[in-house]
């Protein structure tokens, strides 16, 4: 199995826009995340090397800039850190969590809608 890096809160903020947006130049990066965030270029370029080192970006040189692309996918992070939180704060138990979000999250009639036909599906597999 490939290995998934584990990545910092501000490493994920990084990421979300080479997610969305690959083969970025870093000053695209920090334009982009100005936007949300109080980084200066050096801030960004600093999470961009960490990322690299990590090996969840990689960078092809493109002139005298480097185009930045995600080397891991999304979905591959957010399985890696959901299963940490679980373990985490849940013990590893999944139900415990999803009662927890159930009861205290505003859900609207869609949601609701929309957990049961994942529910009734699961069922149907067992």
């Amino acid at each position: 199995m490939k290995k998934i890096p584990k990545i910092s809160e501000a490493e994920w903020e990084v990421m979300k826009v080479i997610w969305d947006h690959p083969s970025l130049p870093a000053s695209e990066v920090a334009e982009r995340l100005s936007a949300q965030k109080d980084w200066s270029p050096r801030t960004v370029k600093t999470l961009l090397a960490r990322l690299v080192r990590k090996r969840a970006l990689a960078f092809k040189s493109d002139g005298v800039r480097y185009l930045y692309e995600p080397k891991v996918r999304k979905e591959d992070l957010v399985e890696r850190e959901s299963r940490t939180f679980l373990n985490r704060v849940f013990d590893g138990v999944t139900t415990p969590m999803l009662v927890h979000f159930v009861k205290n999250t505003k859900l609207s009639r869609e949601e609701i809608q929309e957990l049961k036909l994942i529910l009734t599906e699961k069922e149907k597999k067992q």
